[in-house]
């Protein structure tokens, strides 16, 4: 399993602006092999800004970094240029290679 992650620092004002570029967004993962799962989450208001996460989860590192490569992932990104800069800096990107799983019990008896 690999999770790729962005962080996005996005001042108070532009949070509403934000959420609604991602909520609207046309996300192509499901369209692509090995992707598995996709949450954007977001931190408490701390000094005026809000820290988001992407948190997507993949089969593997070699399923992302095909992603990456690939016309969806480029067609899913196309509009980020578009609209006005709504995060400070740029993105950061940490990628992550599982070396413990643990699932949720069943609750199926």
């Amino acid at each position: 399993m690999y999770l790729a992650m962005n962080r996005f620092t996005v001042a108070l004002e532009n949070a509403e602006a934000f959420e609604n570029l991602w909520l609207s967004r046309e996300s192509r993962l499901h369209e692509f092999d090995g992707f598995v799962d996709f949450h954007m989450l977001k931190s408490a208001e701390k000094d005026g800004k809000i820290l988001y996460a992407s948190h997507t989860v993949w089969a593997s590192e070699e399923d992302f970094t095909a992603w990456t490569r690939s016309q969806q992932f480029r067609d899913s990104h196309a509009r980020a240029g578009q609209t006005r800069k709504l995060h400070e800096g740029h993105p950061t990107f940490e990628g992550f290679s599982a070396i413990q799983h643990i699932p949720a019990k069943s609750n199926a008896a």
